[in-house]
């Protein structure tokens, strides 16, 4: 009769466990090079990203340079409750989700349309083309793009000259001084310089797609619109609701640079966004406990948007960042 040795679960565990451990450290040592390259990038987060919430604190208390945040004291909800009560804040919330649901709205849908459009093309030559010319407006600052849109927008600028010579309007307009052009200058400029740019992501998706379904759709008779509509856009779904997600928790962020550059006191109506209203009553009169409490509020609803949002197409489509 054969004898078996019976292992203990015990020491069978531990074998495994060490196995694992060891194939662990040899993957580490066949990929060291990427595993430093990402461990310097969590260096730069927790240096930049984390340790800088320490000075959240601040928002809870009466800080000054002179002294520091630890020996600064305590207010409590003080700063939360002034900038609540601010006479200000009504039609600076009104601005911000203004602008950035505009954004939302007309900008988001733009690149993924721009993304399809570019996909028709057939001439290599003419598609590389428009995406370098669509791109070049990203790599330009609001501070260089802020001064052509001023000049272009003048009285004596070329929209004017334009809009005078076609005979739609008959007397010259200062677009940025009436603060009833500032939210359309502001979306269309941002769609301007961003189009290209964003639609870069939704192009990598689409390449993702296989070839036989357009081959089998076209066997079936579908047309270009057709295989757009039931094929390319249902195959980057995942990509548009990720990037739409994070477009939502981004919603308060009404690009500080492009404002800033545009802004005057003409328009400041309708100009007046948290991120300006934080520089002006907070950095530049140096409130900063102030300042840091607007920024917390702002957070949270950021956080309590990207929940929301993430919950949301998680149940409609099944998709989700977490």
């Amino acid at each position: 009769m054969d004898s078996q040795v019976t292992i203990p679960e015990k020491h069978g565990n531990e074998a495994t466990r060490v196995h694992k451990a060891a194939l662990f450290f040899k993957k580490l040592k066949r990929q060291k090079i990427l595993q430093l390259m990402a461990l310097s990038g969590m260096v730069w987060l927790v240096i930049f990203h984390y340790i800088p919430i320490y000075g959240i604190i601040i928002a809870f208390k009466e800080y000054n340079i002179v002294h520091s945040i630890s020996s600064a004291p305590w207010v409590g909800l003080y700063h939360f409750k002034e900038f609540f009560e601010d006479d200000s804040l009504g039609y600076v919330i009104t601005n911000t989700f203004g602008m950035s649901l505009l954004k939302l709205l007309i900008g988001f849908p733009m690149p993924i349309l721009f993304a399809l459009m570019l996909n028709e093309l057939r001439s290599v030559r003419f598609k590389k083309a428009v995406q370098t010319i669509s791109y070049l407006p990203h790599f330009l600052s609001w501070v260089i793009l802020g001064g052509i849109l001023t000049t272009w927008l003048a009285d004596v600028g070329i929209i004017n000259k334009v809009l005078l010579a076609l005979g739609f309007i008959h007397e010259p307009i200062s677009y940025l001084a009436e603060p009833s052009y500032f939210w359309t200058i502001i979306v269309s400029s941002d769609i301007w310089k961003e189009l290209g740019w964003s639609a870069i992501i939704y192009l990598a998706a689409i390449t993702g797609v296989s070839p036989e379904l357009y081959e089998a759709a076209t066997i079936d008779g579908a047309g270009r619109f057709q295989k757009m509509y039931y094929i390319t856009l249902p195959m980057i779904k995942g990509t548009i609701t990720i990037l739409f997600i994070l477009a939502v928790s981004g919603i308060l962020n009404s690009n500080f640079d492009q404002i800033f550059v545009l802004k005057n006191q003409l328009n400041e109506v309708a100009s007046n966004v948290i991120d300006t209203y934080v520089y002006q009553i907070g950095i530049s009169q140096g409130r900063y406990s102030y300042a840091t409490a607007v920024g917390l509020v702002k957070s949270v609803i950021a956080f309590i948007l990207l929940l929301t949002a993430n919950s949301i197409t998680k149940r409609l489509n099944n998709t989700s960042l977490f």
